[in-house]
Order: structure tokens, then sequence, then C-alpha cells
């Protein structure tokens, strides 16, 4: 049986978790699973179960000795010095038991998605457990052990040939991704985050423009703290409108953390649900304009899991599925009874923002104003490549 959309899920996906303390907690995982079931936009014909990447995917990006650090030091056996060499054991990505396993049923999850959308299976696949994007080829960095979406980039383009358009809205810079195939033609990497001034990576200026044959297919659009809904969605069509013209993929891979909300603890944006309504809806027309459909998508960041992350996540599915009227409903009230005496917060019971949770913005025409300097700097190679292909022809 084919579906239009398959969703990626399963309880194990929990394991991958550092410590109770730990920003980066998976069951926003598990909200936003029992959301979807809650409105019954998500039913068992829907869901595959992720598979175990195996050690040789892991090796289409990661090296064996950072593969064999992480097993080791999911079984207790990697003394402090050799894990502060591989980027493990800090307070961002902290040893756990049975981390290589954990890391590695997050990459199978996304490969999973990748196979179901490259073979026909369906035409979009969503994976909300992975995202890792700052993993690197033998370091972790930043919450992120494996790097899901470097290695499905290099899957895909090692078992179909494809040639791939990455984009990654998350506040954080995709530095592990961009720098994976940051000579490479035949992928091309978008990401729109907050300036790294403030933020870590620190990376993802706007003169990162890609090396080698690659140069002009590393796209970066950092934009100013404080940004909010009219500038960041003003800046992301017009810069995946443009370089999906030039790019012309064969597949998009969309990376969906949900940290540039306003309620974020980590970040500085001011995003609020009209950002993460919009940002699958725009992935979803232009699959099917450029790709035949085809759109994998994953999570990422987002620290707020209990207001944002399950509604913005959920957002994802209902774009992919054609459910957008269930956004007319309030958010089931035995989801928010189950929830609420578990969360920290408030839980909204609307999809929707309410206008006063976004602070008044002293500066915003000024913000909005350098953002699109920003983007004209941003799309300068492409448009002038654009114009040049008009020309001569």
């Amino acid at each position: 049986m084919t579906h239009e959309s398959l969703f990626i899920y399963s309880d194990k996906q929990l394991t991958y978790r550092f410590n109770e303390s730990h920003p980066f907690n998976h069951q926003r995982l598990q909200l936003t699973y029992d959301l979807l079931t809650s409105v019954g936009s998500l039913s068992k014909e829907h869901i595959i179960e992720p598979r175990m990447a195996t050690e040789d995917e892991l090796k289409l990006v990661h090296d064996p000795a950072f593969i064999d650090a992480v097993r080791q030091g999911g079984q207790g056996t990697l003394s402090n010095g050799i894990a502060s060499n591989f980027g493990l054991g800090t307070e961002d990505t902290p040893l756990f038991p049975n981390m290589h396993e954990a890391a590695s049923l997050l990459v199978g999850g996304t490969l999973t998605a990748v196979d179901a959308v490259m073979s026909g299976q369906c035409k979009h696949a969503l994976h909300l457990g992975g995202g890792l994007h700052h993993g690197f080829k033998g370091r972790a960095s930043g919450f992120c052990i494996y790097n899901d979406s470097s290695i499905a980039i290099e899957y895909m383009k090692q078992k179909y040939g494809a040639k791939v358009l990455y984009i990654d809205t998350d506040a954080h810079h995709g530095d592990g991704v961009q720098w994976a195939f940051y000579d490479d033609p035949d992928v091309c990497t978008l990401s729109i985050h907050e300036t790294g001034r403030y933020l870590f990576p620190g990376t993802g200026s706007v003169g990162e423009k890609g090396s080698g044959k690659g140069y002009g297919y590393s796209i970066n659009l950092p934009v100013d703290a404080f940004t909010e809904d009219d500038s960041f969605i003003e800046l992301y069509e017009t810069a995946f409108r443009e370089v999906i013209e030039f790019f012309k993929p064969d597949v998009i891979l969309t990376q969906n953390g949900v940290d540039a909300h306003h309620y974020d603890p980590l970040t500085h944006l001011c995003s609020s649900m009209r950002t993460y309504e919009f940002i699958p809806k725009l992935a979803h027309e232009l699959a099917h304009e450029y790709c035949d459909g085809k759109w994998i998508a994953v999570g990422g960041g987002g620290y707020d899991m209990w207001r944002v992350v399950p509604r913005a996540w959920s957002l994802i599915w209902l774009e992919m599925t054609n459910q957008r009227d269930i956004l007319d409903k309030p958010i089931p009230q035995e989801w928010l009874e189950k929830w609420q005496p578990k969360a920290e917060n408030q839980l909204p019971s609307t999809w929707n923002d309410h206008p006063s949770i976004i602070p008044t913005i002293p500066r915003k025409s000024e913000i909005n104003e350098k953002n699109l300097k920003t983007l004209e700097k941003a799309l300068f190679h492409i448009r002038n490549e654009m114009k040049a292909k008009a020309r001569k022809g």
C-alpha cells in the first residue's frame, strides 16, 4: 500500500537522552506524536518504525575512530581525555549509556524516510527524531552525535544518484551539514538562522558560499536578533524560491528546528506559529513543483518542548497530509489534561499564537532593512548566474 505521506516514529527514539536536566529532550517526539493522534490526524497505517543505521552507513560521513569512541562512551569504557578529542563528555554532549545505539536509531529513522520517498513508497516522509545538524566527521557537537542529515544526503547521492537541496530553518546554523558538502556541486545547502554573533555555533556568515566546484551552492542567511515573522518569512520564501529555481534538485530535505520561536530559551528570535505554519507550506508547494513531490522532513532544535515544539512539529504533518482544517479547531482537551500536570508552563489551547506573545520590537524596521541587505548579499551570486543563463538562452 502506498501513501502520500509517512511518519517515522518509535518510542525507542526516546533513549537519545543525555540526562534529566539537558535541554535536548526527545520527549518532544512523544508529545508531538500524542498531539497528532489526539486530533485524529495520524493513524497506524501512516507510521513506519525506524531501523538502526549500519556501521557502513555511519561511515558514509563519520570516521571509524569516532564511531568506535561513541560506542565505547556508551559502554562506559572511554577515557575523559579521548572523549574530549571527539567532542564527547562535554556539557553540550555528555556521555550516556548505549549512546551509539540511540544515535544510530535516529540516523536509521532518517534513512527509513529517505528510502520510503526515493523508492516511491510515498511522496513525503517526516522523521522528527532526526535533524542533528551539528555533528561532524570526527566530532560530536551541539547536542548532536551522528549527523543524520549529512548521512542521508550522501546516501541519496550514492544509492539514488540524487541532487539534494537541503533547507535548514533552525535558529542555529546547520554547520555540520554545510561543511560536509562545502565543495560538492550536487548538494545545495540553504540555512536561515540567527547571526552567530551571539549564538552557537558562530558560523553561517553570508561569505560562506562553498569552495571549488561547490562554490555558490552554500547559501547562508544570518538574520539579526529579534527578527520576527514578517522578516523571517520574507527571507525564507524569497531565498527558497530563487535557490530551487537555480539548483533544480531531485529531492528536498528540510531540517525543521523550531527554536526561532519567541518562547525558546536558547535563542533571540521572535517568530510565532505563523512562521511554523508557512515553512512546511512552501516546502510542500515547491516539492511538487520541482521534485515530483519528493520531500523528506526531519526535526532539529526546539527547547520550549511544551508550548512550542508539539504544535510547530505537528504543523509539518498537517501540511504534508493536507489536514490544515484541523488548525481551526482547539487543541484537544484530552491532550491538555494529560500533559499539563507535567508541563513547566501553561499549555496553549489554540494552534496559533495570540499576537500579544510577541513583544514590541523598537528596532523592527532597522532589523528588517538589515535582513534584506543580508538577503541581497546571499543571493548575489545566484542572481548573476540566472541573469547570465537568461541572456544565453
